[in-house]
Parts: structure tokens; sequence; C-alpha cells
């Protein structure tokens, strides 16, 4: 539980998105032949472990790269680990993957794609099945309900339901729940309201999808009552300054990983389905001009609450700056920001 203070703070550092804690001196370089590559697990971090292990054979196989993995649920440890060198690439949240680049020294260079070919997922609220709860109840803010938020980090889990569902109505979780538990990953969050420890909590397809998938019902002991507008899906980022040789091969395994018909593109799809990814396309930073809006508007909104007018002006002069960028570069590939 976190009182009315703690998550003003928690507020505060979604719309900052302030560095969260430090991390430990760099290791410098990689050595060479070296790769470190980090894993964010939006799933129980053992079985995250069991399902990219074979992917990150194949591209120390395919490579001739030693891979060392490195899994972990804390958004902000990874950041902190690419910014002090002690990982080289990884698999982020768009939310994370942005701070990653502003403050982590990393830039996107692909991104995944859904096994269906579909590209984009939502962030939803959950509540159990059994439940007889509606959004509308939700949003009376009585305080008679007990509410889950993401890691901060978090796009689906914190960000998106902020700012496409709470801050357009004014709710402060913090006064709209009796009780709000935060920085929990996915599947806690789906565990506590399928057994009946939360009312309500953030979620996303994605992960609904995989408990599913991976045989397991909590999944189907949830009822979603809200969907998000189309996420952009997770971005891979390597260090900026990794050698340019170690860049070229990463580039090459993943946009071409599980592609074709052969008995080996066929296995490394079955691999990627674990995790809910069809493969890989190429990227650059433009891809999380989605979730920059998403950022910018949350600020704007908290202005206009704040009545500040020379803030105000401010923050939707930078939120006008941001859907400009990505209205051209809609209008430039022809396809939505989400899709890039």
């Amino acid at each position: 539980m976190i009182t009315r203070r703690a998550f003003a703070a928690l507020a505060a550092a979604i719309v900052a998105l302030a560095a969260c804690g430090k991390a430990g001196p760099p290791r410098g370089a990689e050595p060479p032949g070296e790769l470190r590559f980090s894993v964010l697990s939006t799933e129980a971090s053992q079985s995250m472990e069991q399902y990219w292990r074979p992917i990150l054979a194949d591209l120390s196989r395919q490579t001739g790269l030693k891979v060392t993995p490195f899994f972990s649920s804390n958004y902000t440890l990874l950041i902190e680990a690419m910014k002090f060198k002690k990982t080289d690439a990884g698999w982020f949240s768009n939310l994370s993957g942005l701070e990653a680049v502003r403050r982590g020294g990393g830039e996107v260079f692909a991104r995944t794609f859904d096994p269906t070919g579909v590209d984009g997922y939502t962030s939803v609220l959950i509540v159990n099945a059994k439940s007889k709860l509606t959004l509308d109840q939700v949003l009376k803010c009585d305080r008679r309900l007990s509410f889950g938020l993401g890691d901060v980090l978090s796009t689906s889990g914190t960000l998106a339901p902020m700012t496409y569902l709470f801050a357009p109505r004014n709710i402060d979780p913090a006064t709209c729940f009796k009780q709000v538990r935060s920085g929990s990953s996915h599947q806690t969050n789906l565990f506590a309201v399928a057994n009946g420890q939360l009312d309500v909590a953030t979620n996303n397809s994605t992960s609904l999808l995989l408990n599913r998938q991976h045989g397991r019902h909590e999944a189907d002991e949830v009822r979603v009552i809200w969907t998000s507008p189309t996420l952009p899906e997770d971005p891979i980022i390597w260090r900026k300054d990794l050698d340019p040789a170690v860049k070229e091969k990463l580039r090459q395994f993943f946009l071409t990983y599980g592609q074709g018909d052969s008995p080996e593109a066929a296995r490394a799809r079955g691999y990627m389905a674990r995790v809910r990814v069809g493969g890989f396309k190429p990227a650059d930073d433009s891809h999380l001009l989605p979730v920059r809006e998403m950022e910018a508007t949350g600020i704007w909104l908290q202005a206009k609450r704040g009545g500040d007018k020379a803030k105000i002006a401010a923050a939707k002069a930078s939120l006008d700056a941001i859907t400009a960028q990505r209205v051209a570069l809609e209008a430039r590939t022809r396809a939505p920001a989400a899709a890039q």
C-alpha cells in the first residue's frame, strides 16, 4: 500500500521520469567477443529466462559472440545497467526504452512484432471475472476499492492508464482508491486480481495472452473493463558506443531471425512464440514518438490542473511539437506511429 504522499512522489516520477537510485561503477567496454544482453522480465524471471535462453543461444551461435544474459523485472536497474556499461544491448518496454535512450546511452535499432502480424498491444484494467464491477463504478473514486499499478517505468502498467484514463478525468489514484499497490509486475497484478487480493489492476493484452498460452488459468479468472489505444511493440536497444562490428552482427541476427521456410527458421519462430514475438523489424528512436507524446500529454494535463498559465503554455507547446513530429512521421511512412 502507498500513502498519498508516496503516490505524489510516484506521479512526479511518471511525469518527470526522474532517475531512481544509483548503480555501481562502470565495468568499461565489453571484452572482445562478449555481449551482455538484458531482458525485461514482465513475467516471472525464471520463466523468461527459460523462454529467452534458446534465443540467446542462437544469438551466440550465429554471431560468434559470447552472450551473457541479464534478466530483471526492475526497469530502473536495466536502464542503469546500460548507462554504466554493465550491459550492451537488451529488450526493453517503450517507457523504459525511452529512458535507456535518454540517460542510458542507448539507441533503438529494432523492435518486435506480434506473431499474428498485428502491430501493437494494449494496456488494460482487469477485475475478477466473478466481480460485477464496471469501469464507471471504478471511476466513482469512493475509496472502497483496492488498485494495482505497474512499475513506474512500465508503459502499459502505469503510463498508459495514467495518460489515457485517469489524468483526463483529473483522477489521482491515491485519493480515488482505499489502497494502491505500485511497482508490481503484470503477472503479480494478474494473480492478485484472480485470487481476490485486489479489486482492480493494470495489465496488458500480451500478458493475458501469454498466461493462456503457457497453460495457466489466471487470465480466465479476470475480466477486462478498460482498454487503451494501441501501444507500440517493444524496442531492442544497443549502446550507442558499442563496437560497430558488434552492432552489425546484432542487426543481422535480429532482422533475419526466424525468417524463411527452413526448419531452423521454424524452430526459431517457435522459440519467439513463447514470448509472444513473431520476429523483429528495423527501427530507430522515432519508434518512441508515441510514448513521448503520451508522456507530454501527462505533463500538459498536470500543468492544467496546477493552473499556472506559463507552465500550461510551455507544456502545450512541447506536446504540439511532439505531435507534429508524429504526424510528419506517419505522413512519410504512411503507417501509424504505433507500427513504426
